[in-house]
């Protein structure tokens, strides 16, 4: 597996925007729309996860809700595997399996439908991301999968935002592979 040149993690990361104050003021928001629109930079982050995995003998690649569905369903194409979302709560139309996470203020819930690995037991499963921050939904996102008796192989971030601890969180689970620590 080829690693990322020094030259090529720099074209990657600096194709993410920065937002001050959003969504609230004192947070940056790591915006990546500007890799999406960014044909190179997206290319480059596309053969490297593909080239990364393509020997994992995936059978499916699990995506968070939202951005994780548009890294993870182009991973999923080019590794000829499925793609499986993982929702927030009342977004998927049949049944689902539900697991609820803490937040800041409160909780929350993601699920996934109980068939979606087809009911093969054991199923290889990447989860993937956009970035990981605290922690909470990918690791809700990481008991679905278990619950549902597939195989979490790994779980992959383009950013970890390393001062908030949240990839300690899911390395409870599985291997978590990130890009950039931020």
């Amino acid at each position: 597996m080829k690693e990322l040149s020094s030259q090529d993690k720099t074209r990657i990361l600096s194709s993410i925007r920065d937002i001050n104050d959003f969504p609230k003021e004192g947070i940056v928001f790591k915006d990546i729309t500007t890799l999406l629109n960014d044909k190179e930079a997206f290319n480059l982050l596309m053969n490297h996860l593909e080239d990364r995995y393509k020997d994992y003998d995936l059978d499916y690649v699990a995506g968070i809700d939202s951005r994780g569905f548009i890294f993870g369903a182009a991973l999923a194409d080019r590794l000829k595997v499925g793609f499986v979302p993982v929702r927030k709560k009342g977004k998927l139309p049949s049944t689902t399996v539900c697991e609820k996470y803490e937040l800041e203020y409160g909780f929350d819930e993601v699920e996934i439908h109980l068939d979606a690995f087809h009911e093969k037991v054991g199923a290889k499963v990447l989860l993937i991301d956009d970035l990981i921050a605290t922690g909470g939904t990918a690791n809700a996102a990481a008991k679905l999968i278990k619950k549902v008796k597939a195989n979490l192989v790994e779980a992959c971030f383009l950013l970890n935002l390393s001062f908030l601890d949240g990839k300690k969180r899911v390395e409870e689970h599985t291997t978590v592979y990130t890009i950039f620590d931020v």
